[in-house]
């Protein structure tokens, strides 16, 4: 083993009932690396994590770090050993303070007595040297899942990790929180910190990492070094086969206005005038705070507007609650899907058609051909890896459990679906994919609203963007003058 070889897994393999979710995997790290690891969903990234953090032990293999045998590795051994691992999904208190969170179990104390004023000091310190501005008295529940993704980053370097995983770190990131992400990635591995870096945003992985480790089905396809690839190859290796037109080309004439809001203010936002046609695409650009997710919020009935008027086919309409909205035919696939669009601890087949139960119903009873038929028609056009639609939501794969909530608010035939960041932590075969149902929905005449911080993406599949910021829309940019620096700039209200 290398003298820098900070951790080494050995064959490692793991079965769950039904599942082989890893198959003789190898992976070895390196101090003062940033090592990608990717693959699609399912692939066994994330089980990969799991032996590594302790949260799961593996049937076959060994675990090393720093040449020494790791006979049973459990989270607070992991800990111990300078191993940190950020989640796809921030693993916070959401009742308590960001300060309280970044030491939570390490509290400075003033004799018996917590020094509040010293934790809330140093966590303001931290947080600066980051580029990370918000208030240590903040408490978590009202932070943006961006900022929560930020803070779970704070608290890993605060705990000065020698191995330091991040899951889709920058999924609800935007281009600003990017970097600065980024400038702190580079500053750890000056440290000679090891940084695994999993995403399925194969610019970032270029821009970042040294090496790369490509899984599939739960084996290991190959490692190789970033500057010896191309993005081509990595998604032949990743998907196993070739996949082309990312983006698809859409041939929709635009019909009537479908939504029309007009001067609405509410939940942060301020005289907001939008319209959405049928069969067109509105892409919501913005910096995180811009006020986009407020909106999508309002819109579903989730947050209170205070002025303004929204219309649906011409008709004012009010929503009050997620009840009327969806009575109205407005869908949201919200960017925080745990927590407002799955029910992780309820099966599958219940988050699909949680949101539609009374068109398979009877006299209050779900008729279960009906339900079989809506869960399994979606389970195939979305492909949603699972053994049995049965099984409990919290099973899956982040991108999975995307792939259910899409599901959701496909299986309603809303008229208006807006969805936030849809293809956050989703890989780039299933990207491909929902970008083909968004454009699908399109086709059928849906009028769609799009949120998304990946500016590709955005680009990519928008008929038009609506900049916002600080709450208020600062621009509108039409197809043929789209361009990265002219959205940026609108975002940053210049």
């Amino acid at each position: 083993m290398e003298q820098n070889a900070i951790l080494k897994l050995e064959h490692i393999s793991k079965f769950y009932p039904g599942v082989v979710a890893l198959d003789d995997v190898s992976l070895e790290l390196h101090g003062g690396e940033v090592h990608a690891l990717i693959g699609e969903n399912g692939a066994g990234k994330s089980t990969l994590i799991k032996c590594v953090s302790g949260a799961i032990n593996p049937e076959k293999g060994k675990i090393y770090v720093d040449g020494k045998e790791i006979e049973h590795m459990t989270p607070s051994l992991s800990k111990e050993l300078g191993i940190s691992v950020i989640y796809q999904e921030p693993n916070l208190c959401q009742h308590m303070t960001v300060a309280e969170n970044v030491f939570l179990g390490k509290e400075p104390r003033h004799g018996l007595t917590l020094d509040r004023k010293e934790m809330n000091r140093q966590t303001k310190e931290l947080l600066s040297s980051l580029g990370m501005e918000f208030d240590p008295d903040t408490k978590v529940a009202n932070l943006s899942a961006a900022y929560k993704q930020m803070l779970e980053i704070a608290k890993a370097v605060s705990n000065n990790s020698r191995v330091l995983i991040m899951d889709e770190p920058t999924a609800s990131l935007a281009t600003k929180e990017v970097d600065t992400l980024f400038r702190l990635v580079k500053q750890m591995k000056e440290k000679g910190v090891c940084v695994v870096f999993i995403s399925h945003r194969l610019d970032e992985v270029f821009e970042i990492t040294d090496r790369i480790t490509v899984l599939r089905d739960g084996h290991t396809i190959e490692t190789l070094n970033t500057s010896d690839t191309d993005r081509d190859n990595l998604i032949r290796l990743m998907v196993g086969r070739e996949l082309t037109e990312l983006y698809p080309t859409r041939e929709v004439t635009h019909g009537p206005v479908v939504l029309e809001l007009k001067n609405v203010s509410g939940n942060g936002d301020k005289n907001i005038n939008l319209t959405v046609r049928q069969g067109e695409i509105v892409g919501l650009g913005g910096l995180v705070g811009a006020g986009r997710t407020e909106l999508a919020m309002m819109l579903m009935g989730m947050a209170k507007m205070t002025e303004g008027q929204v219309l649906l086919n011409g008709k004012e309409i009010h929503i009050n609650s997620p009840k009327e909205a969806i009575a109205h035919g407005i869908g949201l696939v919200a960017e925080d899907r745990r927590r407002f669009s799955l029910s992780t601890v309820l099966p599958i087949r219940w988050n699909i058609t949680m949101a539609m139960i009374e068109k398979i119903s009877k006299l209050g009873t779900i008729q279960s051909a009906k339900e079989d038929e809506v869960v399994n028609h979606f389970k195939d056009v979305v492909r949603i890896k699972t053994p049995d639609v049965n099984n409990i939501v919290s099973s899956l794969s982040g991108g999975n459990q995307q792939k259910v909530a899409i599901s959701k608010w496909l299986a309603t035939d809303c008229k208006v679906m807006i969805f936030d960041e849809p293809t956050q932590g989703v890989d780039v075969g299933a990207r491909s994919e929902i970008y083909h149902i968004i454009n699908e929905q399109c086709e059928a005449g849906k009028a769609v609203i799009m949120i998304s911080s990946d500016m590709e993406e955005l680009l990519g599949l928008s008929d038009r963007i609506v900049v916002m910021a600080e709450g208020k829309i600062t621009g509108e940019v039409a197809k043929e003058d789209f361009s990265q620096e002219l959205i940026l700039r609108k975002a940053s209200n210049l």
